[in-house]
């Protein structure tokens, strides 16, 4: 994860969309064909796009209150008992329509590849009702072919137990079992299926079956593990073959180790821990016992209301102790890897996408040293140089 391969006073050809070339400046014009148009990043840094690979970003309303109970000394659980967090969400998603929510989303994503974002996971799990959730992924799918920014959907059904289903869990993971997952299966809504396995939300054996049953209909594994207790989510990653772990912040030993074993990316959330105020995944831990590390945004109403890469890069450096090389290579290759999309984005490379973010700072290091400022300047989605 430190090897980033630079390449001073280096040079990118992109064609037709895809990476032509790319190395040192004094092969270029040994290359380059006489029709190319050029475009001048001198003194600067060129960086793959971003991958945030774990976003909630179609949401409606906003909880700045919770933010303000927070500051009060309210804790995040004490607040879903009375009604807020995930639930408080669901109340006004269920209320939009999904034009709606699909223009909040445009201008959350037209930002984000402002900051350098060019690919992004976007999870359902603000409706919880059938008709809800598909209007999400139909919403999300909608906008992965409109929009110019590649988009992953994710299936997160099992993101709480709905008010409907207060006191029947076991109900609510039938119909996410025997009604959503086969309707997003054969309507291929997604390509991830995704639980909240943690204690006051899916047991284990709960969080199994689901995802075993988006396996079935052709959905990936992904899940939120070991956020608030070690609760053996990243076990059960391991177990159903997961193509990453997320959150993390109370991972036990065996969690981190049977992870690395089965091969599965750990997806840090730095900004979760930052705006909430509690402990960080073990970062180096992770990437010391050979576990491929991701850092994603979580950009959401509640928990983390920033989908800046390089603030979650910064805090990951200050506080989780990654080195700023790290955590590059987490925000972009490995971003990738957790999404399954390593061959076709996350690094410049020949054949890859032509996703490139160009950065007025001296020296890459700088981008996650200075922070809370936007030093992109420029992006570069599929060879395309955007007016943002």
């Amino acid at each position: 994860m430190r090897d980033l391969g630079v390449i001073n006073d280096a040079g990118v050809l992109c064609r037709e969309g895809k990476i032509a070339w790319v190395g040192p400046m004094q092969e270029w014009h040994e290359t380059l064909p006489d029709d190319v148009g050029e475009f001048d990043a001198s003194g600067m840094v060129a960086l793959p796009g971003f991958v945030d690979s774990h976003t909630h970003m179609m949401f409606a309303g906003s909880r700045e209150k919770e933010f303000a109970l927070r500051a009060n000394g309210v804790s995040y659980q004490e607040i879903a008992g009375q009604g807020g967090g995930i639930l408080d969400t669901i109340t006004h998603v269920r209320a939009a329509g999904k034009k709606e929510l699909k223009r909040h989303t445009r201008r959350f994503m037209s930002d984000m590849m402002r900051h350098g974002t060019t690919t992004v996971e976007i999870k359902s799990g603000y409706g919880l009702t059938m008709d809800a959730e598909m209007m999400m992924l139909e919403g999300i799918n909608e906008l992965m072919s409109e929009e110019l920014m590649t988009v992953v959907p994710t299936f997160l059904g099992a993101h709480a137990v709905p008010p409907e289903y207060k006191g029947d869990t076991e109900g609510y993971v039938a119909l996410i079992v025997n009604k959503m997952i086969p309707y997003v299966g054969k309507k291929k809504l997604a390509a991830f299926c995704d639980v909240f396995c943690e204690e006051g939300f899916f047991t284990p054996a709960q969080a199994e079956r689901i995802l075993e049953a988006g396996k079935q209909w052709g959905m990936k594994p992904k899940i939120h593990a070991d956020e608030l207790t070690a609760g053996g989510g990243a076990e059960l990653a391991a177990r159903v073959g997961a193509v990453s772990a997320d959150h993390l912040e109370r991972i036990s030993p065996a969690g981190i180790a049977a992870m690395r074993d089965a091969g599965i990316v750990a997806g840090i959330l730095p900004g979760v821990s930052f705006f909430l105020g509690h402990g960080y995944a073990p970062a180096r831990a992770l990437i010391d016992a050979g576990v491929a590390v991701a850092i994603a945004s979580d950009f959401n109403p509640g928990s983390c209301m920033s989908y800046s890469m390089p603030m979650m890069m910064t805090i990951a450096c200050a506080q989780m102790r990654m080195t700023p090389e790290e955590s590059i290579t987490a925000a972009t290759m490995n971003g990738a890897a957790a999404l399954g999309i390593s061959s076709t984005v996350g690094s410049i490379e020949v054949g890859k996408n032509a996703d490139i973010i160009v950065a007025d700072v001296p020296d890459y290091r700088f981008l996650a040293y200075h922070f809370g400022t936007n030093h992109v300047r420029t992006t570069i989605k599929n060879g395309t140089i955007l007016e943002l």
